[in-house]
């Protein structure tokens, strides 16, 4: 890094962020140029400092970290984030890097892994702490597991249900179908909101779409 990097410091505890200080500016090329006690107050000095990166932690009072987040991307859009924090649950994580984060590191750390952290992210690349990176992995394998392991809810359908849903896809109205089925109208419509609720559907562009995905109006 051959300019100065300018470094906000967001966190509530005062000597923590002392600490922070001494550590950040014994190194060459980075420079704390201002502090912040909760995350309105470091929303403010993000849109006046317009800081290269902003150490945030996510426990602040009034405005917590994560609320702070998202505005202070859209209020200093190049300052980079990299969030402190006390929290190794990886739905956290997950919420950080939703909202703009580009690292993550606990706490914890030791100082070398939060100095690598910082020059990670200044760099423009995504730093997680490795112990928060096996836990999201997990997680993501754990929900693809489920979520291929689940059923289809057309399978929870009976017969009559899915013929009837597969119609209305096709864009006949009850009447119609009630004709082609021998059925009488009301007892379309029953089946029709008993299969929508099943498929956890509201509008009939959202049945044709899952119609569609499921091959059913080939």
């Amino acid at each position: 890094m051959s300019e100065t990097k300018r470094i906000l410091l967001a966190d509530d505890h005062a000597i923590l962020r002392s600490g922070l200080r001494l550590l950040i500016e014994g190194q060459p090329g980075l420079e704390v140029v201002g502090e912040a006690g909760d995350g309105q107050e470091a929303l403010e000095k993000a849109r006046t400092l317009k800081p290269d990166l902003i150490l945030l932690d996510l426990n602040m009072p009034g405005l917590d970290g994560l609320a702070a987040l998202p505005q202070i991307r859209e209020q200093s859009p190049d300052s980079r984030v990299l969030i402190l924090t006390m929290h190794d649950d990886v739905s956290y994580l997950q919420q950080a890097l939703n909202a703009g984060a580009s690292g993550y590191v606990l706490k914890r750390a030791v100082d070398s892994e939060l100095l690598l952290a910082i020059e990670t992210v200044l760099r423009g690349e995504t730093y997680v702490h490795s112990a928060m990176t096996q836990k999201l992995l997990q997680k993501m394998t754990s929900e693809q597991s489920a979520a291929k392991d689940a059923p289809d809810p057309w399978d929870t359908l009976s017969e009559r249900e899915r013929d009837v849903l597969r119609l209305v896809a096709l864009g006949n109205t009850n009447q119609e179908i009630a004709d082609e089925l021998f059925l009488s109208v009301k007892t379309v419509e029953t089946y029709r909101a008993r299969g929508m609720e099943k498929l956890g559907l509201q509008t009939r562009a959202q049945l044709v779409k899952s119609a569609l995905k499921r091959g059913l109006l080939d």
